[in-house]
């Protein structure tokens, strides 16, 4: 079962490009269908890992056993990342059937869509290093397109930022694959963990330069602060559907879900590269916050957003206590959910009313009410206010940070998730509560666009996990799920054991 993940979208996206231009309906069928498939997959692998109490899933494919072969594993960690991503990625390609009209091409915008969703299901179930750098490119290479996608001088300005600057993070982390294979010998994650756990004394330099290598390489993957420039000007330049899979679960899966993999479950790093991750984190949600809160354009005060709540799940994870991690991961997929829905109701303001500019917007008399309930929604639940799913991961990071003693880390925490609050505050008052920003000036009443069903299915769809995902923290579906995803990570070493164990 585990091939499909990567097997389903390739062939989709082969299939798209072939006959979507018979039919211009045909893209939009073959990829939703494509993606219900993947998401019921997903559920399974989850299923099936609970129903027969197992650790790992693994595949070895051709039949070449550890530690020759290439394996495909999935965890906890790897099915819950499973699931949100071709959960979300089901509702950015819905929604992407009446958005998408405007550009001209859109069978070609579906076949790039399925390649960056194969790459990144890809990444997740890579039980070696080179794959997982192949899938990584795969992903990478379909998204510097897909924010070039309008072809307009902005996109395409955007795009090569984007690409220069990917180019140079996949350099670092194929850099530093190269260095682990010339000391181990093998590519494999778990075969590699067992050989640096054995490594002398003097050898342990190399490893924290490897180390280094890789976040870095995976810091500008995942747009964490001083490595995020490429971030804000991607965002405003790509579709909406694009901007949230890049902020929902790109940066998430080829940055941060990749770097900790690799950290916790093949070096076992110690309290200095712990330290790294931590002030990373706080360095990250302090800007991102900051300058989110003096911007106007709707999409980049998004991405400056998603920078700050990347450095809330590095503040978790770099905590390296089994509650940090744990926190990191529940807002990781908190986040991806929120985010991706914040940005498709940027997409929606802009098809009805044609800009993200919110004094604009503020000048307007609209009436959007599922988009008007979809951005209420996303504001409460990424500003942490109860008892939506993002106030529950915040609580959980928090009080981590109290337990190990770091009271800076957690006044941080609380203080950015207030200045979260007033800059959704801002852009709800803005885009639907304020009569008239400029004083005198009445607002303008124009003949607004209500968006079609599908985008409203889609914002409607992300809300209710908003609303429901809160239901993770009760400690039956929490020690099913989230305790054993973290497990994965606070025990590092453990990670071989499993996988030789399964082969």
């Amino acid at each position: 079962m585990l091939p499909l993940f990567v097997i389903l979208p390739l062939f989709s996206a082969f299939i798209i490009s072939i006959f979507g231009r018979v039919n211009k309906y045909f893209g939009d069928i073959f990829a939703n269908f494509t993606n219900i498939l993947l998401v019921f997959i997903s559920f399974l692998t989850l299923y099936l890992l609970n129903i027969n109490d197992l650790s790992a899933i693994t595949y070895n494919v051709g039949g070449w056993r550890l530690p020759i072969g290439i394996t495909l594993v999935v965890d906890y960690y790897s099915a819950l990342m499973l699931i949100i991503i071709n959960l979300v990625s089901f509702f950015v390609s819905v929604y992407s059937i009446s958005y998408m009209e405007k550009y001209t091409d859109k069978t070609k915008y579906y076949v790039l869509f399925m390649l960056m969703l194969s790459g990144m299901n890809g990444v997740v179930i890579s039980g070696d290093l080179f794959n997982i750098f192949v899938f990584l490119e795969v992903a990478s290479i379909s998204s510097y397109s897909l924010v070039a996608f309008g072809v307009e001088s902005e996109e395409l300005e955007a795009a090569f930022k984007y690409l220069v600057l990917g180019t140079i993070a996949s350099s670092l982390i194929l850099l530093s694959i190269a260095i682990i294979y010339s000391y181990a010998s093998s590519l494999n994650l778990a075969h590699i963990a067992l050989i640096i756990n054995r490594l002398p004394v003097e050898k342990v330099l190399l490893t924290k330069f490897v180390i280094i290598l890789l976040i870095v390489g995976f810091c500008i993957k995942s747009a964490v602060v001083p490595f995020h420039s490429w971030l804000p000007d991607a965002h405003p330049s790509a579709p909406a559907p694009i901007s949230a899979m890049l902020s929902g679960i790109l940066i998430k899966t080829l940055g941060i879900y990749t770097m900790t993999r690799i950290i916790f479950n093949v070096f076992f790093v110690g309290e200095d590269i712990f330290k790294l991750v931590y002030w990373l984190g706080i360095v990250s949600m302090l800007a991102g916050v900051i300058i989110a809160l003096y911007q106007l354009d709707y999409k980049r005060l998004l991405a400056y957003s998603s920078i700050s709540h990347v450095g809330y799940i590095l503040l978790g994870i770099g905590l390296g206590t089994p509650l940090g991690i744990l926190g990191g991961i529940f807002h990781l997929l908190n986040h991806s959910v929120i985010k991706s829905l914040l940005f498709l109701t940027s997409g929606s303001l802009e098809y009805s009313l044609g800009t993200r500019d919110l004094l604009k917007i503020s000048q307007t008399n609209q009436r959007l009410p599922i988009t008007k309930f979809a951005m209420l929604i996303g504001s409460l639940s990424i500003s942490g206010v109860p008892p939506f799913n993002g106030f529950w991961s915040k609580l959980i990071i928090i009080i981590a940070c109290v337990q190990s003693k770091k009271l800076f880390a957690g006044f941080v925490a609380i203080l950015v998730s207030v200045l979260t609050l007033s800059v959704f505050i801002k852009v709800l008052k803005y885009g639907f509560y304020k009569k008239s920003l400029i004083e005198g000036q009445e607002q303008k009443s124009i003949e607004v666009k209500d968006v079609p069903f599908w985008m409203k299915f889609s914002m409607l769809g992300l809300a209710l996990l908003c609303v429901f995902m809160g239901i993770l923290i009760f400690p039956n579906i929490r020690d099913v799920l989230l305790v054993p995803a973290s497990d994965i990570l606070a025990r590092g070493y453990e990670y071989s054991k499993i996988v030789f164990m399964n082969k």
